[in-house]
């Protein structure tokens, strides 16, 4: 889940599951996002469990990475399998590259059945440029993935402002859902709602990532947006 440093210096130039209860609206003034008021969440590796955790219906957990030395090898990022009854929960998959060796296919498709997930999410930081070739590896890996499973990806929020329309229409029937992410580190992007301003435009559920603790206010169009289906908050260890 790491932004590329520069594309973050461009950025800055009815709620379903996940969909933050009292989110403030667009003319409020800005909040600071509290895990308490969310039921859906990011858990990733080194962060301490908190409360939130045990009343979520939802949960993304980093459960491994393809890095960019081992494009073969799923470095496993969680000891055990989580026991979470009664949660959606999705196996994360961070990658770094895309061209994967069978044994991360093996080990992705492994790793699905003990945990008994929901579905995957890939965690891929893909340019808006290359968003087509992006959505050719995605249909690839959507034929891959046995058919109970979901496939979520996370998204850019320059994809919504300026990805070309025919890439994404390629996302429709490949991925189940995009979540957005708004924010780099620990940090909102200055500017984000401008960019959420158009997330209508993609065509296929998404979602609005928030980072616990940083500023937030609902960009009015969120409301209106046939296909926003809600928050996820990336949970952080308290400073």
């Amino acid at each position: 889940m790491r932004r590329r440093t520069l594309l973050a210096l461009a950025l800055a130039a009815a709620l379903p599951v996940g969909c933050r209860q009292g989110a403030a609206p667009g003319g409020a003034a800005p909040t600071r996002v509290r895990a308490e008021d969310y039921d859906s969440f990011f858990l990733w590796a080194g962060v301490r469990p908190q409360p939130a955790v045990a009343r979520a219906k939802e949960l993304y957990i980093l459960g491994g990475e393809v890095r960019r030395e081992s494009p073969g090898v799923l470095e496993p990022m969680r000891a055990g399998v989580p026991r979470l009854p009664g949660k959606r929960v999705w196996l994360v998959v961070r990658a770094a590259r895309l061209d994967w060796g069978e044994g991360v296919w093996r080990a992705v498709e492994r790793d699905l059945r003990r945990w008994g997930a929901y579905g995957l999410q890939l965690d891929f930081d893909a340019a808006t440029p290359g968003l087509a070739d992006y959505a050719a590896f995605l249909r690839e890996l959507r034929r891959r993935l046995p058919p109970r499973y979901r496939l979520s990806v996370t998204g850019l929020m320059d994809w919504s402002a300026n990805a070309d329309p025919a890439a994404l229409a390629q996302l429709n029937g490949v991925v189940d859902e995009v979540v957005v992410q708004s924010y780099q580190g620990t940090e909102t992007i200055p500017g984000y709602e401008r960019y959420l301003a158009r997330l209508a435009r993609v065509p296929v559920p998404h979602k609005v990532a928030l980072v616990q603790g940083g500023e937030w206010r609902e960009p009015p169009a969120l409301r209106a947006d046939p296909l926003f289906r809600g928050y996820v908050v990336f949970l952080v260890n308290p400073r």
